[in-house]
């Protein structure tokens, strides 16, 4: 009897250990709690790197939950000379933008014969991100490089802000003769935005890919020629009373990731140009998908007239219930963590024992920016090593070793 009790003591305590270890949701209904109080750009609330860029504070336990932005800085980056040991590991970031000014998730290599970075998508994986530390709230952005290839195979250039407005570069694996601009209000889904601009071979040739971001009007550029504008205020939503423009913080990201997933949906392997071929002539020589990433220039354009300032460090969300340009401030709040348990709400947790380097391996789920946030949602099963969960959060013992533990007391 005492056995059985035990037994059963230890499958209660596992049952309630299983349901500690459950993904909690962030979403437009449902805020994370205060002990998990950051909401990450793929809807999962934790602590840590779940609080730096990407943590979306519209979502989160409250509006300082989220660390505030390293501001703009103008700078240009040329990706050869073994650029890639200057490239932080995501998992090593944490919110210090002079310590590095790219970090990424995913494949890094140097080609110096190009005076190039890698970017790689090796079989079955989901890719990598690269993303600038500090955001940049209106200004010039020109990436120069090739894209990859293959049909369900996506590169991407963008600029995407925490509450997820979003401006879009992307190239499509089958289709190398053309750039596809899009833009995103929010995180709102219209797929009416797209404008495409005829190129030649984006494969075979670096082109220069330029966003140019004003307050009233943004404009995409490839090799110095206009190819697309849009005004301010022809996104003006009658229903809403709001302008759909991208007007918040955003970081630089550029990346490379299967669209033509076997794990996404219909429609997104149809955009991406089908499924991807993970045998295809470039997977067997150099063995990966590759984009190439030559330079990027970022200038910095003043921030709206009538900003409120208090700082000159960091932009910082002022207005819980709107994030609009006018809810941003410039403020020196903290922009950096010292423990994987910290938060907006604890910055300064761990301070005594760290320097703002971290030796946790721990990383927050790592996705792709694509086209829209529903992309980002169906290529979310996509098997990558790189990949865990559970940055942030305390590691717990896995089930089975739960249950040995209970019952090596008790019987």
């Amino acid at each position: 009897m005492q056995l059985v009790q035990s037994i059963w003591l230890a499958l209660i305590l596992l049952w309630a250990h299983v349901k500690a270890d459950e993904v909690i949701q962030c979403n437009s209904t449902t805020s994370c709690p205060q002990d998990m109080p950051c909401c990450s750009q793929f809807g999962e609330c934790g602590t840590g790197d779940y609080c730096l860029g990407g943590c979306n504070p519209s979502f989160s336990y409250s509006l300082n939950a989220c660390m505030a932005m390293p501001i703009c800085k103008d700078s240009s980056f040329n990706f050869g000379d073994n650029y890639t040991s200057k490239v932080l590991k995501k998992e090593k970031y944490m919110g210090n933008a002079s310590q590095g000014d790219w970090a990424y998730t995913g494949y890094l290599m140097d080609y110096n014969d190009e005076d190039s970075m890698v970017i790689a998508m090796p079989k079955y994986t989901g890719g990598t991100v690269l993303s600038s530390t500090r955001y940049i709230w209106y200004g010039k952005v020109s990436a120069k490089l090739k894209t990859s290839r293959g049909k369900g195979v996506v590169s991407a250039f963008i600029l995407f802000s925490d509450v997820q407005d979003e401006i879009d570069n992307e190239w499509i694996g089958s289709n190398l003769g053309q750039l596809q601009t899009n833009y995103y209000f929010e995180g709102v889904l219209n797929y009416t935005h797209g404008h495409r601009i005829n190129t030649s071979d984006t494969f075979d040739n670096y082109h220069t890919y330029e966003i140019d971001w004003q307050e009233d009007k943004l404009t995409w550029s490839v090799d110095g020629v206009v190819g697309r504008t849009l005004h301010k205020n022809d996104t003006y939503n009658h229903t809403t009373n709001k302008y759909m423009y991208p007007q918040t913080p955003s970081r630089v990201q550029i990346s490379l990731w299967p669209g033509g997933n076997a794990t996404s949906s219909d429609s997104v392997k149809e955009w991406a140009g089908g499924e991807i071929d993970w045998d295809s002539a470039d997977m067997k020589d150099p063995g990966y998908y590759y984009m190439l990433l030559n330079e990027i220039n970022v200038t910095c354009y003043d921030p709206p007239a009538n900003t409120e300032r208090s700082g000159s460090s960091a932009y910082s969300y002022i207005n819980s219930d709107r994030y609009l340009s006018k809810d941003v401030a410039i403020t020196d709040n903290e922009t950096m963590l010292y423990s994987y348990k910290g938060s907006g709400l604890e910055p300064k947790l761990g301070k005594q024992n760290h320097t703002g380097k971290s030796s946790s391996s721990q990383s927050s789920t790592a996705l792709p920016p694509g086209a829209s946030t529903a992309f980002y949602q169906n290529i979310k099963s996509t098997n990558s090593k790189t990949v865990n969960k559970n940055a942030g959060t305390v590691r717990r013992p896995g089930a089975l070793a739960v249950v040995a533990l209970i019952l090596s007391h008790i019987i």
